[in-house]
């Protein structure tokens, strides 16, 4: 790759890159080589914009979460529109079609970026933590709004769905779940509570 060459948002290109690479070959093949290889880029250029390669992967897991803040934000709003099922469907669906299930691996998979992750985030697996927040903010507007029971318990729900959908999208060797297994399990896990 020629030197020289200007490279638009090259943190965004390069995480990118990282995403089609965890998708597609799994968090084992992601290495910075293969991650300016897919950018088109030389190696210098995720090095001139992280200290490493570690950085760079603690840097694309918090892009990735800042993406579920604003999915959470969207859900929120849906409170007391559609059906809960189908929201709750749809936010499932959208987290785990996108590369949350192989950051959840990525991060069980390298211990230094896991130790890095701890420096900020001390608790839970990052991506899921963030996940579940979302599910049980959603959870608790539509509780407000009396289409969830008064009763039902949101921090027990929430992480219960997040684990199900974790479960269900997991095996990167098969096609992912359609929509009715989804909206199965969300069906299921919260029959006792929606109205």
């Amino acid at each position: 790759m020629p030197t020289g060459v200007a490279l638009h948002d090259a943190r965004e290109q390069l995480f990118d890159a990282a995403e089609r690479i965890l998708l597609r070959d799994g968090p084992s093949a992601l290495t910075s080589r293969a991650v300016t290889t897919e950018a088109g880029c030389a190696k210098g250029v995720l090095h001139r914009h992280f200290a490493d390669f570690d950085a760079f992967l603690a840097e694309l897991v918090l892009d990735r979460i800042a993406r579920i803040d604003d999915q959470a934000a969207v859900l929120r709003d849906s409170a007391g529109s559609g059906t809960v099922t189908g929201n709750l469907t749809a936010a499932l669906t959208e987290v785990f079609e996108s590369v949350a299930v192989s950051i959840v691996a990525l991060i069980t998979f390298r211990d230094d970026l896991r130790a890095r992750l701890r420096r900020t985030r001390p608790a839970g697996v990052p991506v899921l933590t963030e996940a579940t927040a979302m599910i049980g903010t959603y959870l608790a507007a539509e509780r407000e709004l009396g289409r969830v029971a008064a009763d039902a318990d949101v921090d027990t729900l929430a992480p219960t769905l997040i684990g199900a959908g974790h479960l269900l999208f997991a095996d990167r060797g098969d096609p992912p779940p359609g929509a009715e297994a989804v909206r199965k399990v969300v069906s299921t896990v919260i029959a006792g509570v929606a109205r």
